[in-house]
């Protein structure tokens, strides 16, 4: 593959992805709007404690097969039957253990009505199984706008579904038809538009050599998921379900530009790099630019959400979630390295390092204590703070072993960065006062709004900062193309 057609597939790729990521994921946002309006925080605190063990077990439903099967350069329709088929097998035996689980569990947060959710909502991970292997498919091909049509589709449909049981009384149970269905009908869809159907064919070769990889991957992904879950355990066990049920939508809001931006990351440039993973001048400079150009939007976006917090809680699902809008700058700062750790992290996959992600997933774990004590035995806002410092010191050691293979450091990494946090914070400093003028808060949000995109602009112009002239570049570039292809 040349590279420019690398480029072109890229370009392609990360916009069908952001479009999956930014209009399904939009319409589901404007769904949990309404949803938030009708149900209460409590209702939600059920839901996440439920969703916990799904996040937990899903990891292992993957068993780390899919970062195995994009990285090979060779896959064969063995490879996905073989993968087809522990994904199935690993799902019902999970969904069986959850099933007969679910009573312990209400029995440990103190809510009975938890074994009927905890068994309904653990049907995600079959219908989520049944997704992974076409998931592969596409991502090994770059073709992201086939995941797009089906996330729209699947998040239309689960969201009028789940509104229409919110308006019908159904409570908490609402929130378990929305994310069921959409998780079902994102399956069909994909099955629907990709047309391969596996067969029952299972290769021994195929599955030593996903397991080889795959089982670091899992075991990383796995314990990151546990200690991601295990702050909605503390809370949901220390607290109350109307906190968990604060936390949770705080969290929410600040993965619609974190969470989301990196997704679009990682899935279009784990593949592209793994093309290219013998070039390491290419790999480097590919490496560097996607740092640069991605932190750029994630810092902006997130430093400045933290900052319109209270006024955009208060607009948007009203003042009964008060409590979420203090919590969301705290998630907002320690999410914003999100996407560094992530691509940090992409790049020892695409080394094949799956040894090294193990490991510095458990040293993190390790450090990841401190803040779960402090949860546990002070208060929540500290736990939120020491979160940041330890996201500090996760980037050091993500960073050092592929700063060392590269030639690309931590300190050259946050020199590269330091540029977009130095805009991102000027841009919420200059929102964040307005939250005190004596208006209403309807007024005073898009007032920081308009502000804010006029704020970053005329500074990214004025400090010429490379990495904003190449977004802007690939936009103008990207829709003139598109429109000289529809004259």
């Amino acid at each position: 593959m040349t590279n420019q057609s690398l480029k072109d597939k890229t370009v392609s790729g990360t916009f069908w992805s952001a479009a999956d990521a930014f209009l399904g994921q939009g319409i589901t946002f404007l769904v949990g709007l309404v949803l938030a309006r009708l149900l209460s925080p409590s209702e939600y605190g059920l839901i996440g404690i439920c969703l916990i063990f799904t996040a937990v077990l899903g990891g292992i439903v993957d068993s780390g097969f899919s970062s195995a099967l994009i990285r090979k350069k060779d896959v064969s329709n063995n490879d996905y039957n073989t993968m087809f088929i522990i994904n199935m097998v690993a799902s019902v035996v999970l969904y069986v253990l959850l099933f007969f689980s679910a009573p312990l569990i209400a029995t440990f947060f103190a809510r009975q009505e938890l074994t009927s959710l905890v068994r309904a909502i653990g049907l995600i991970l079959i219908f989520q199984a049944l997704s992974i292997t076409q998931m592969t498919i596409l991502t090994k091909r770059i073709d992201f706008k086939t995941k797009t049509k089906a996330s729209i589709i699947a998040a239309v449909i689960s969201g009028a579904l789940g509104i229409g049981s919110a308006f019908a009384g159904l409570g908490v149970w609402a929130l378990v038809v929305q994310k069921l269905s959409q998780t079902l009908i994102y399956t069909l869809c994909l099955w629907v538009f990709n047309r391969w159907w596996p067969t029952i064919h299972f290769n021994k070769k195929s599955f030593h050599y996903m397991w080889g990889f795959g089982w670091k991957m899992m075991t990383s992904g796995l314990l990151n998921n546990i200690w991601s879950q295990l702050y909605q355990v503390v809370i949901g066990k220390c607290y109350t379900d109307y906190t968990l049920g604060q936390y949770t939508r705080s969290h929410e809001y600040a993965n619609i530009f974190s969470a989301n931006l990196t997704s679009i990351v990682q899935r279009v440039t784990y593949p592209v790099m793994s093309e290219i993973q013998d070039d390491k001048v290419c790999l480097v400079a590919a490496y560097r630019r996607i740092i640069k150009t991605t932190m750029l939007v994630t810092c902006i976006c997130m430093i400045s959400l933290g900052a319109v917090a209270e006024p955009l809680i208060y607009c948007l699902i009203g003042p009964k979630w008060h409590q979420a809008a203090t919590f969301l700058p705290f998630i907002c700062i320690n999410l914003s390295l999100f996407p560094l750790h992530s691509i940090n992290l992409n790049m020892l996959q695409v080394q094949g390092r799956s040894d090294i992600f193990l490991a510095l997933e458990i040293v993190k774990k390790i450090i990841a204590i401190f803040p779960i004590c402090m949860g546990i035995f002070v208060n929540i806002y500290w736990m939120l703070i020491a979160s940041i410092i330890t996201g500090i010191i996760a980037f050091f050691l993500n960073s050092y072993y592929t700063g060392k293979k590269l030639n690309y450091p931590s300190f050259r990494q946050l020199k590269d960065v330091a540029p977009s946090y130095g805009v991102a914070f000027v841009v919420a400093l200059s929102v964040y006062f307005f939250k005190f003028l004596p208006l209403s808060y309807w007024i005073v949000l898009p007032m920081q709004i308009i502000t804010g995109i006029i704020v970053c602009v005329l500074l990214c112009e004025a400090t010429k900062l490379s990495e904003y002239y190449e977004i802007k570049d690939i936009i103008i570039n990207f829709i003139s193309s598109k429109l000289k292809r529809n004259k």
